[in-house]
């Protein structure tokens, strides 16, 4: 199975909150024109998804997800005696 190439969210930056209250998982930082740049770019109907990760280093970055289900094969209605 051939992996897919990684796709880093452009204009988009995580960083977790080490001394932020238990509830504060972290912070998002928008650079605008980067952000609206790839959003266009890898619009699917109006929506992208990303995802949150951690690199080896320990570092966050967001990159965009990807996933596409299969299309469901349509069930022909069979009647049975």
């Amino acid at each position: 199975m051939n992996k897919a190439e990684k796709v880093f969210a452009q204009g988009f930056y995580f960083k977790k909150s080490e001394n932020a209250p238990d509830f504060v998982v972290g912070n998002i930082s928008v650079k605008v024109e980067e952000a609206i740049a790839f959003l266009k770019e890898n619009d699917k109907k109006g929506w992208i998804n990303m995802s949150v990760k951690q690199s080896k280093k320990g570092t966050y970055y967001m990159e965009l997800d990807t996933f596409e289900p299969k299309p469901q094969k349509e069930e022909k209605d069979e009647m049975v005696f």
